[in-house]
C-alpha cells in the first residue's frame, strides 16, 4: 500500500468505511502510531531486503521489540516474513533467508508471550505453482518444493496460516481461454467440473489449487489467508472501473456468505484487498498503478460495503 495522506487520515478513512483489517509492507513508525487503539487488525511485513539481517537471532529480537512490542495498543495479527519470494524470479536471492528469519521472529514472538496472538508466516503467490488446473491437481513446482516444504512444516508446527496472494485478474489477463465472467464471479453456472467439485468462479479455483499444492507437502490442515487480491481499474485487458467494482463487490459478498470453496466448503475466507490507493509512481505495467480502492481525494472508486 502506498499512502498519499497522513497516516492518521488513512486510519480514519479505514474506520469510516468499516474496514477492520490492514496490511502494511514494512514497519512504518508513523503508521504504527496511528493504528494504536483503533482495533484494526494488522499484517505487518518484513520487507524482502530485511530478510538477511533477521537470520541473526539478535537482530530478529530487536526487530520484534522495535516494531511489535513498542506498540502494545496495535492489534498485530500476522507477520509476513517476506513477500512473493520465488526461486524462479528476481527474488530468488532471498530464498535462503526466509525460513531462518521466520524461525528467529517466531522465537522472539514466543519469548514475548505473544505466540498465540501473533502468527508468523510468509506471503506466497500463485506463481509458485507449476500446476493450477484443474484445482485438485494444484502443485508447487519441482524446484520450488525444496524451498516451500520446510516452510509448510514450520507453519504446521506453529499453527500459523499460509499467506497467499491470489489474483484472478492476472490469470484472466494472461490466458485468453479464461472467460471474464468466470473471473468476476458472474458466470451463470458451473464453468469447471473438477471430478465433482463445481467451480463457478476463478477465485475459488485458484484458492483450492493453492490448498491442493500445500496438501501434497503436509499442509492439508493449514488455513489459507489471502494476503492480497485485487482488480485494476485501468491499464490493461479487462482493467476497467466497472469490472473492478464487480470483482470487489462479488468477492466481498462471497466472503460474507461464508460458503467456503468446493474443496473446503463452509469455511470462512479471509482476504485482504489490494490496495487502498492508486500508486501512480509504481514501476512495472500500467495496470499496477490502478489497483486503488480510493482516489487520492479519499473518495471511493467503487462504493463498497465492508461491514
Amino acid at each position: 500500500m502506498l499512502s498519499l495522506h497522513p497516516f492518521d487520515e488513512c486510519t480514519a478513512l479505514y474506520r469510516r468505511n468499516g474496514i477492520t483489517k490492514m496490511r502494511i509492507y514494512g514497519p512504518n513508525q508513523a503508521t504504527l502510531r496511528a493504528l494504536g487503539g483503533t482495533n484494526i487488525e494488522l499484517i505487518l511485513d518484513v520487507p524482502n531486503d530485511s530478510l538477511q539481517s533477521l537470520t541473526d537471532p539478535n537482530a530478529a529480537t530487536s526487530w520484534v521489540r522495535n516494531n511489535i512490542l513498542n506498540y502494545p495498543n496495535v492489534r498485530f495479527r500476522y507477520i509476513a516474513v517476506g513477500n512473493e519470494v520465488d526461486p524462479n524470479n528476481g527474488n530468488s536471492r532471498y530464498v535462503n533467508f526466509v525460513l531462518p528469519a521466520m524461525k528467529n521472529v517466531q522465537r522472539a514472538i514466543r519469548d514475548a508471550g505473544l505466540a498465540n496472538q501473533i502468527k508468523v508466516s510468509t506471503a506466497t503467490y500463485t506463481g509458485l505453482l507449476s500446476v493450477s488446473y484443474p484445482p485438485r491437481d494444484g502443485a508447487f513446482g519441482s524446484n520450488v518444493q525444496g524451498f516451500i516444504a520446510p516452510i509448510i512444516r514450520f507453519l504446521v508446527e506453529n499453527n500459523s496460516p499460509m499467506l497467499a496472494n491470489i489474483y484472478p485478474y492476472f490469470a484472466y489477463a494472461g490466458n485468453s481461454n479464461v472467460d471474464l465472467s468466470y473471473a468476476l464471479f458472474t458466470a451463470p453456472g458451473t464453468v469447471v467440473n473438477d471430478n465433482g467439485r463445481q467451480y463457478s468462479n476463478l477465485f475459488d479455483a485458484m484458492y483450492d489449487a493453492h490448498y491442493a499444492a500445500q496438501s501434497r507437502l503436509g499442509g492439508a490442515n493449514l488455513e489459507i489467508v489471502v494476503s492480497e487480491t485485487g482488480w485494476p481499474s485501468a491499464g490493461n485487458k479487462g482493467a476497467t472501473t466497472d469490472n473492478a467494482r464487480t470483482y470487489y463487490r462479488n468477492l466481498i459478498d462471497h466472503m460474507k456468505r461464508a460458503t467456503g470453496t468446493p474443496a473446503r466448503p463452509g469455511r470462512d475466507i479471509d482476504a485482504y484487498l489490494f490496495a487502498m490507493f492508486d500508486e501512480n509512481r509504481k514501476d512495472g505495467r500500467e495496470s499496477e498503478r490502478h489497483f486503488g480502492l480510493f482516489y487520492p481525494n479519499q473518495q471511493s472508486k467503487y462504493q463498497l460495503s465492508f461491514n
